[in-house]
């Protein structure tokens, strides 16, 4: 692995991580001002590194052209204080255009996400991923979850095969596979825990060296997010079973009362603090009103609302 990467590597590792939402005016369109406040906030605070236009940032849902709007946006903000990675998608003609947008815009490395709707085999996905890997100088992390589960031999075969690839994004939650997947390809990369609220699985991933993942919750109540992180670094498992029965349990509680609020509930978080999240896009829906009462009223629990 080359040195720059194994550098980025070992400080995404070593620290919190998170995706920024990627905020929309009244009328759906991509809101600047507000996206620049969110990120230049976040990157006040200690993450090691932010995925601009991510999951939770819907980057399903975004054009190429926004794509690169976000990303440039997002390291305008950050100041370089922290590392932007940017996200590649759909097919892999797509992913390579998303890996160029990338690199053109500076980003510090690449988060690959499944193809879009298509089954496919083991052998197919370990194609595409290095077909996508080996278009970019940038470092890349593959995020295994939905149609891309990979086998632990495929991930060690493209471990081998592509040397910008430098992590493992895990969205399964799938403990025997994981354990798998360490044993096999060992630290030759950097493994993320990726679920959409990673927070639960935390501490019995550690154990098999999942030292970092990224926090949708980091949005907005980072202090929390970073607390939770640091309990979980020290193994101090009383302290994070306090912290998951205080928020995290509730907040999921909320979160699974609606098909596609893992992205809703977090810009209703940033506006539950003061802040702007704002709406989602569809095929997404909004928490209801009694939701969003329900939600604040938690946030209150562990954070004070923070004016703009």
């Amino acid at each position: 692995m080359h040195a720059s990467h194994q550098e980025l590597a070992s400080r995404l590792g070593d620290g919190l991580l998170s995706f920024p939402i990627t905020t929309f005016d009244a009328a759906g369109d991509l809101d600047a001002e507000h996206y620049r406040e969110h990120v230049a906030w976040l990157s006040q605070h200690d993450v090691s590194g932010l995925f601009a236009a991510g999951g939770t940032g819907e980057f399903f849902s975004l054009t190429p052209d926004e794509v690169a709007d976000t990303i440039r946006l997002a390291l305008d903000a950050s100041g370089g204080a922290v590392p932007i990675l940017a996200p590649a998608g759909g097919s892999t003609r797509s992913a390579q255009q998303h890996a160029r947008i990338a690199e053109d815009a500076g980003a510090a490395g690449l988060l690959l996400f499944p193809p879009y709707l298509t089954e496919a085999s083991q052998e197919g996905l370990r194609d595409h991923i290095r077909a996508v890997a080996s278009s970019t100088r940038l470092p890349v992390i593959v995020y295994g979850r939905a149609n891309a589960v990979l086998e632990p031999d495929t991930l060690e075969r493209l471990a081998d095969e592509c040397p910008n690839l430098i992590g493992y994004k895990d969205g399964i939650g799938d403990l025997e596979r994981m354990t798998r997947i360490v044993a096999t390809v060992g630290d030759r990369l950097l493994y993320v825990g990726g679920l959409p609220t990673a927070e639960t699985f935390a501490l019995p991933y550690l154990e098999l060296g999942v030292t970092t993942y990224s926090s949708a919750m980091f949005n907005f109540v980072p202090e929390f997010a970073t607390a939770f992180y640091a309990d979980v670094r020290a193994h101090d498992r009383a302290a994070v079973t306090r912290r998951l029965k205080e928020f995290v349990l509730p907040y999921l509680e909320i979160r699974d009362r609606g098909r596609g609020y893992a992205v809703s509930i977090v810009k209703a978080g940033v506006d539950a603090i003061g802040r702007y999240g704002g709406p989602v896009r569809p095929p997404l829906s909004e928490l209801r009103p009694d939701e969003r009462q329900d939600l604040a009223a938690l946030i209150a629990r562990v954070a004070q609302p923070v004016v703009a």
